[in-house]
This record gives structure tokens, C-alpha cells and sequence, in this order.
């Protein structure tokens, strides 16, 4: 890499490579599931991992070594190596999507793709890009832990843990009937898939303003003192008691992004992403300063124990398949990275010494933060005039 005179940064590509995979594999169409195939997770899972300089190994032997690595990971990984098709019987080409195996012609974006950049002390940078309708962020974190511990000889392909899934049958496809029941569990148990009135002009913000990348790190103090006010707010709304456990810090930090999202009459939803989405609907604001940490984390813990409750999955999967969408409007996406094992991912570089993604955007991350275990660090996009805003009631919960 190189600096120009006006600042910025040239990246020499010294080589283009298709990995394909170390053995024989599957020749075959797998189509994809409702849930995979919906517009709104049609995206890229993307990562940049960071790693400190380690001069004892060659950046050719690094690079001979991933590469190595992840034509053997891509065994047991082997739709990551195929292509995403439009299927010709579907009635609109974006309706469903098939996963074609082998291909390795580059006519189409492959739903992996891998670029390591060497910086010039030493540093390596390792970005990642997963294409969400073959793998979710669960799987990505497995794939990147077994990658690794290939690449450093820590494991052989036999001793992998967990074995990947592919079992799509389990999930109804596009093809199943819509009935009434499916559509009325939608509108009446789901609040994720109502309309929600923007009366706060919420989707003009984020066209009109540009966005601005905020970082916020909670160390373990914090964040203990945010489950303590949560337990106070619930102690003066609910007579059972409740122990400290019964906050995680990602209900808590959750809260944080939230009071970012409207004025006093603007009508809120929030969307988290554990087993799949599940949708959350507050009253109304009191005041402009936000929701406090108690309520908004009594919350998302409702949400999360709702996801749990028999048949609610498959009720959202139905609704899915009938051709309900999740209303994004006055809606914070967070996903919660600090617990999936990327800082643990070492290539023979040891731990990354940051995690994140490509770019921050309007989707808010809870990361790992290096040599702190109990920390996280919250990343999220804002539209420049929330940022004094947002970053005032971080330093001040309470508010």
C-alpha cells in the first residue's frame, strides 16, 4: 500500500485467485428457503480483521498458507464455492435465488470473497465478504474459526466442529400456500411486519443527511452500572425480584443506540437479530430524551424470550413465506459480533487486534474489543445531526 500526494491510499493488487475446493464435492442445485431469499437479507456479511506485524513468517508463505487453508475449508463449506442463480421457473427473477455447484467462472459475485492486504510495517489486514442468503452470522464466525485453525495447523479437516448444515427442506419454500391463519398471526402477534407511521420524517434523515461512522467503547463497569439502573427501573414496576444476571450487557448497550430515533410522539420499533429477527414496539416516548436503560432493556429481553416461545419461529417463517416484509421505519438493526469468537481468529498472526466491519452504516454492532473480555465496543452510523445527541446520552444514561 501507498500514500499519494493528496492523502489517499493506493492499494497494489498483486493477485487475483480462485480458490476452488481441496476435494470433490457436491454437484447439485440447492434451493433457497423463504427466510433466505427475502429482499431485505440480501446483503453482505462483511469483515476486516486486523493483525500485528509478525516477521518471522513471509507474506508468501502467509499468503501460500490461507490459501491452502481455505481450499480445504471449502470441503465441508462447499456452497461458499458455488454461485447464486435466479431460478427460471421462479415468476420474477429476484423471488428465488438457486446455489449452483462448482463454478468458477467470476461472471457473478461468489458469496465468498477474501482480500488480505499487507500494510507497510508488517501489519495485515484480512477483509471478508459472506453473502447472507448462504450463511448467517453464526455460521461466518464457525467457517472463520475452522479457516484458522487449518491455516495454523491447529486442527485437520477431519476434527472441524460443529459440522455445517445445509438442510434448506427444513424451512418452507417460497412455493407454500398463503393461508388466512398465516396472515392474521402476521398482522396481530408480529409487531415487526405493521406499519408504522414515520411521523418523524425518519426515512428522510438518513436520505438527506450524510452519515456519520460513531464508536463507543463499554468497558465492564459500565455496563454493570447499566444492568444496576435496569434492575432499579424493573424493581419499581415488578414485585418479583431479580438478580443482577438477568441483564445481559446486550440488552443494556443495546438501549444506548435507541434513544436516538425520534421526537416525543415518534412511535418506535427495534429488530434483533438472535435465531432470526424479532420485533419490538415500545409506547410513546416521554418527552424528547429517549427511552431509559430499564425500560428499553426490560424490552429486548422481552423479545428474546418471545423468539424461545413454541411455534413462534415457525410462525414468522410462515409469514415470511406469505409475503410479509418487516417495516423498517424508526427501526435500529443490531447485531450483537462481541460473542461469536472473532477474537479468537488467529491464522498464525496471532489474535486480531481489531474486529469490525468494512464500513460502519446505519446498522448498529456490538464488536469484541481487544485484551478486554468484558468490554464491547458499539459502532453505528448516524445522520450528522443525531451524533451530538446520541453521543451526549451515552455519557449520560439517565437523561
Amino acid at each position: 500500500m501507498a500514500t499519494s500526494n493528496s492523502g489517499a491510499i493506493a492499494v497494489d493488487v498483486k493477485e487475483i485467485t480462485v480458490i476452488t475446493p481441496s476435494e470433490a464435492t457436491p454437484s447439485h442445485v440447492l434451493p433457497l428457503s423463504t427466510l433466505d431469499s427475502q429482499l431485505f437479507l440480501r446483503f453482505t456479511i462483511e469483515y476486516l480483521l486486523l493483525y500485528r506485524p509478525h516477521h518471522h513468517h513471509s507474506r508468501h508463505h502467509t499468503a501460500a498458507r490461507l490459501k491452502h487453508a481455505l481450499a480445504r475449508s471449502l470441503v465441508p463449506y462447499y456452497p461458499l464455492a458455488g454461485r447464486l442463480r435466479p431460478r427460471p421457473d421462479s415468476p420474477s427473477s429476484w423471488n428465488l435465488l438457486s446455489l449452483q455447484v462448482p463454478d468458477v467462472v467470476l461472471s457473478s459475485l461468489p458469496p465468498l470473497i477474501l482480500q488480505l492486504t499487507w500494510l507497510h510495517d508488517g501489519s495485515a489486514a484480512l477483509a471478508l465478504a459472506f453473502n447472507h442468503c448462504i450463511i448467517d452470522g453464526i455460521g461466518t464466525a464457525n467457517f472463520l474459526n475452522s479457516f484458522a485453525d487449518l491455516a495454523s495447523g491447529r486442527s485437520r479437516l477431519s476434527d472441524l466442529r460443529p459440522v455445517p448444515v445445509w438442510d434448506r427442506h427444513l424451512v418452507p419454500s417460497l412455493n407454500a400456500p398463503t393461508t388466512a391463519r398465516t396472515t392474521k398471526t402476521a398482522s396481530h402477534h408480529h409487531p415487526e411486519f405493521l406499519k408504522v407511521p414515520d411521523l418523524w420524517g425518519f426515512a428522510a434523515r438518513f436520505d438527506q443527511e450524510p452519515l456519520v461512522p460513531t464508536s463507543v467503547v463499554f468497558d465492564g463497569k459500565k455496563i454493570s452500572d447499566m444492568k444496576n439502573m435496569a434492575l432499579k427501573y424493573y424493581g419499581t414496576c415488578n414485585s418479583k425480584s431479580k438478580s443482577k444476571s438477568s441483564y445481559t450487557g446486550f440488552e443494556v448497550c443495546e438501549r444506548e443506540g435507541e434513544g436516538i430515533w425520534g421526537g416525543p410522539h415518534h412511535q418506535e420499533g427495534g429488530v434483533l437479530r438472535e435465531w432470526l429477527r424479532a420485533g419490538v414496539r415500545g409506547g410513546e416516548r416521554r418527552g424528547g430524551g429517549g427511552l431509559g436503560v430499564g425500560r428499553a432493556a426490560e424490552a429486548v429481553r422481552r423479545a428474546k424470550d418471545a423468539v424461545g416461545e413454541e411455534g413462534y419461529v415457525r410462525e414468522v417463517v410462515e409469514a415470511v413465506g406469505a409475503g410479509a416484509c418487516p417495516d423498517m421505519v424508526g427501526v435500529l438493526v443490531v447485531s450483537q459480533w462481541s460473542r461469536l469468537g472473532l477474537d479468537r481468529v488467529d491464522f498464525g498472526m496471532g489474535n486480531p487486534v481489531s474486529v469490525g466491519p468494512l464500513c460502519t452504516d446505519r446498522y448498529c454492532l456490538i464488536l469484541p474489543v481487544f485484551g478486554q473480555r468484558d468490554a464491547v465496543r458499539v459502532v453505528v452510523a448516524l445522520p450528522r445531526s443525531a451524533v451530538a445527541r446520541y453521543e451526549y446520552l451515552v455519557r449520560n444514561p439517565t437523561s
